[in-house]
């Protein structure tokens, strides 16, 4: 593909939309290699024992609609991201689910009630452990998968770019939700490949999850896209480095 014709397709990879919480325009271009646990498996373990759940983060609703036959007759989830706030409304709440419009971050409170919830699950968004321990029931259980602070660093670092988020991991939560009054059950990390088969899979990538490089653009971030369209040539492939990391705690 000549630069000219690179570039046209590059821009129209950045786009494309992206909705929910949605890689399915990357199927087959971007290639992440599983971690050793199951986000899901475990989820529906412990929504079958539930009687009030709230799903942090949910996104567009995608995946916990995927689990809609375990759900308790209580289920509860935050959004803040407009787009996705409103699919997850349009999605859930015909279901019954109260959808909430409640920004997540480690020091942000949370508007529910002291105990509220005996499960609370959360895939990649934020929290704050204080509340996190205030909203959930005795006996409740707060369970998260985690993008680890140094997710796809050397990503980053193609584009010149230091990663922001490097005190997201265990060794910084797990003594948070300990004081909140946690006991950890289990914690995990991992480490493995994250793959691109074309620079236009990154493009969409990086629009789609705009923390990974502040301010990408195709056009201020050409030089950057070039060298690696050039490395994708000389080398055969687009690797860089996943890592996730798992907490399941205890309300005591």
């Amino acid at each position: 593909m000549y630069k000219k014709e690179l570039i046209e397709f590059w821009k129209r990879e950045e786009a494309e939309p992206f909705i929910g919480w949605n890689f399915s325009h990357l199927d087959g271009r971007m290639l992440e290699e599983k971690a050793p646990w199951s986000y899901e498996t475990r989820a529906v373990e412990l929504l079958r024992c539930s009687w009030a759940l709230l799903d942090m983060g949910t996104g567009g609703g995608e995946r916990l609609l995927t689990m809609q036959e375990y759900w308790p007759k209580k289920v509860t989830v935050t959004e803040d991201y407009p787009p996705n706030y409103r699919l997850a409304r349009e999605r859930l709440e015909p279901h019954g689910v109260r959808v909430t419009d409640a920004n997540l971050s480690e020091e942000n409170l949370m508007p529910f009630s002291d105990g509220e919830f005996d499960l609370v699950i959360n895939r990649h968004s934020s929290f704050n452990s204080a509340e996190v321990g205030r909203i959930l029931s005795p006996k409740g259980v707060f369970f998260t998968e985690q993008v680890h602070g140094l997710w796809a660093e050397d990503l980053a670092a193609a584009f010149g770019v230091r990663y922001m988020w490097e005190d997201s991991t265990p060794e910084h939560y797990i003594p948070r939700l300990e004081a909140a009054g946690l006991k950890i059950e289990n914690a995990q990390e991992w480490k493995g490949r994250l793959e691109f088969t074309d620079v236009g899979a990154v493009v969409y990538y990086l629009k789609a999850i705009p923390w990974t490089v502040p301010g990408f653009t195709v056009q201020t971030h050409l030089d950057y896209l070039l060298k690696l369209e050039d490395r994708l040539q000389e080398e055969g492939e687009l690797v860089f480095t996943a890592r996730l990391y798992l907490i399941e705690a205890v309300k005591k």
